[in-house]
């Protein structure tokens, strides 16, 4: 009987609380937030310019870099749908996870390496340092010039 009230317990739940992944077409939030079909997904390991976050570019002018993250990564979705995510967590009230494209490309991963996003290592355990380091040292992105760590223009802690 027990057993009988948990797996009715259980197929009762809605699915993005049970699934691991979660496919579909992905509405871009920001530079590190998209949401499929009504699910809000934060990507795993990484941070991006807030929407209202200003940088400034290699030749000093001022931009709003996290408009530029959330544009680049809505045409990058673009090219090969649908998105694939893995969950690894959950943030407040959104899943965390790792997604892919269509063609297998890693979002957080191209993110990182274009200089659109940040490694997190608070999270990613160093996962995209690397990407990190090489789109530092070719200027990609917010590399290019100078800019504040997102987690510092929300007011949180970074660490």
């Amino acid at each position: 009987m027990l057993a009988r009230l948990i797996l009715v317990a259980l197929t009762s739940l809605p699915i993005p609380a049970m699934a691991t992944e979660i496919v579909g077409r992905a509405s871009v939030i920001d530079g590190d937030t998209i949401d499929i079909q009504g699910t809000r997904i934060r990507f795993d390991g990484i941070d991006a310019p807030e929407s209202r976050q200003r940088c400034t570019d290699a030749s000093g002018q001022s931009y709003r870099c996290g408009k530029v993250s959330a544009d680049a990564l809505d045409a990058f979705l673009a090219e090969s749908r649908p998105v694939s995510c893995h969950k690894t967590g959950r943030d407040r009230d959104r899943i965390v996870a790792v997604c892919t494209r269509a063609d297998g490309t890693d979002v957080n991963r191209w993110l990182v390496t274009n200089g659109y996003a940040i490694d997190w290592p608070k999270y990613s355990k160093g996962r995209y340092a690397e990407e990190q380091r090489q789109a530092d040292a070719a200027g990609a992105g917010i590399w290019a010039g100078t800019f504040e760590r997102p987690c510092v223009v929300r007011g949180s802690k970074c660490d």
